[in-house]
């Protein structure tokens, strides 16, 4: 079973943030460790993920900067700010609340 993009959507910031939090990155090598460390449940897609990217940019919550992979082919990079960390710290908050309530309404299938 794949995860709805329908329900996943709100946090996908807070998934590509947790991606940048020790180091810059580019957009398919993110794309590639959500689908990794997700076991394959869910894939963002490139509008999904460059419609985040650009969004978050311009709320100052990631910088991005150009560089030459070893290939020579250059790419654009993604880093986190420190807005971005506070913003992350808020969006994992609200996750912990969020996730209160919902399990107060979700039978257990066990």
């Amino acid at each position: 079973m794949n995860i709805s993009s329908d329900v996943i959507r709100g946090y996908n910031d807070t998934i590509i943030l947790y991606l940048l939090l020790d180091a810059p990155s580019y957009g398919y090598e993110i794309s590639r460790r959500i689908r990794e460390l997700s076991e394959e449940k869910y894939v963002i897609k490139e509008t999904t993920l460059y419609s985040a990217f650009t969004r978050m940019e311009k709320n100052g919550y990631i910088e991005s900067f150009y560089q030459t992979a070893e290939n020579g082919k250059r790419r654009t990079y993604y880093r986190i700010t420190d807005s971005g960390r506070a913003y992350y710290q808020e969006k994992c908050a609200e996750w912990q609340l969020t996730k209160e309530v919902v399990e107060r309404f979700i039978l257990d299938a066990e």
